[in-house]
């Protein structure tokens, strides 16, 4: 199959620029594969915080053609021609926010005819809602001609858009990739230790919450957990890795309430990818305590480091992760259940047992099984 996949990819920063750098790969083992990017992806009159990170080129595709300007409308029609001349039978474009919407209906709207539009959705509606948001993402998504979702969630709002839609639930693949240097748990204490400054030892119980802090995260509800599991488990420790917005005040004031200063590390920053193996290496298990959610990437990058996961019941998060299995599920905003969870983990030596059955998942999250995802849409929209 001749596929054009749209999306950023390296040098922009992100979890979906990561996304399509591990699709483009695996698609183009076996079809022929164009990938278009943006020149401009967002305004910095939107978007104030830097864009792109060339600390590491780990996922950077080559191929890649830097072609978009999303706020461009000449530009964005010019690329739709270059398009057409590519002849593609289809074009997977990767969304999740409704900021691309008018790019995106300029774009398909100067397509040929025979030119298949396919999404994968990685929020059919944005996180953190705004006006106009449903119209926007109505406009685009009810015209493609098919759809993949990492989430029955997603998969029900897709069909609440364009009913009897295309469109195939797939679990969302796991990154592997972030695996460079492949060092043990042993090495990655020790590193975090030296570099980062963390009192920790090899025998720490090390939890890790890792990506951008937003309010829908949760992190809040994991504090107040870790207040009652350092009580019986004094030498937990959990790594906060990754950049706060302006609430970040309202969060250290909640630590220091709780007098668990001594049980936090935080490191307020957006992490190179080539940075990111020696928190997952290290920590023993991986919590995403969000109180709303469609999919995690941060549970595929612990899948990708065999780590078990906790998250809670919103959105595609119990569709990944089995509960008492390859992780623990628990209800949202329950910092009861949190720490209940994290001290049955320790208190019970859960971790061989659920990281064996991490394992045996592995293909359920493969991009080899996303390939066969995208092979069928195509298949089913020729029928």
């Amino acid at each position: 199959m001749k596929i054009v996949l749209i999306g950023p990819v390296y040098p922009y920063k992100g979890g979906i620029a990561h996304y399509t750098s591990l699709l483009y790969r695996a698609l183009s083992k076996e079809n022929e594969v164009t990938l278009i990017s943006y020149k401009m992806q967002y305004p910095k009159l939107l978007f104030k915080k830097e864009q792109k990170d060339y600390s590491s080129d780990t996922f950077k595709v080559d191929e890649a053609k830097f072609l978009i300007n999303t706020a461009n409308p000449f530009n964005i029609i010019s690329v739709a021609k270059q398009i057409n001349n590519m002849n593609p039978d289809a074009v997977l474009i990767q969304w999740w926010h409704p900021y691309f919407a008018p790019c995106y209906k300029i774009l398909t709207s100067h397509l040929k005819r025979r030119i298949k539009v396919f999404y994968t959705c990685h929020n059919v509606f944005p996180h953190e809602r705004f006006p106009m948001d449903r119209f926007l993402t109505k406009l685009v998504l009810k015209k493609g001609d098919g759809f993949i979702v990492h989430s029955k969630e997603e998969f029900n709002e897709i069909h609440l858009i364009k009913s009897g839609a295309n469109c195939i639930f797939n679990p969302h693949p796991t990154y592997n990739a972030f695996k460079i240097r492949n060092i043990s748990r042993n090495e990655a204490v020790r590193e975090i230790r030296e570099k980062d400054g963390l009192q920790i030892d090899i025998d720490s119980q090390l939890l890790l919450f890792f990506g951008f802090v937003r309010e829908y995260k949760g992190l809040k509800y994991l504090l107040k957990a870790l207040s009652a599991v350092a009580t019986n488990l004094p030498k937990s420790k959990l790594m906060v890795i990754g950049s706060f917005g302006k609430d970040k005040d309202d969060y250290l004031k909640l630590i220091d309430d709780l007098h668990i200063n001594h049980n936090v590390f935080i490191k307020d920053t957006y992490t190179p990818d080539d940075e990111v193996e020696k928190y997952f290496a290290a920590a023993d298990i991986v919590v995403a305590p969000y109180i709303d959610a469609t999919q995690s990437g941060i549970v595929q990058i612990a899948y990708g480091f065999e780590k078990p996961c906790l998250v809670t019941d919103v959105g595609g998060l119990p569709d990944v992760v089995t509960d008492k299995r390859t992780g623990y599920v628990v209800s949202a905003g329950s910092s009861e259940e949190i720490s209940e969870a994290i001290m049955d983990y320790f208190s019970h030596n859960r971790k061989n047992t659920m990281v064996e059955k991490v394992r045996e998942e592995a293909y359920r999250f493969s991009w080899e099984r996303m390939c066969e995802a995208v092979g069928l849409l195509a298949r089913y929209e020729d029928s």
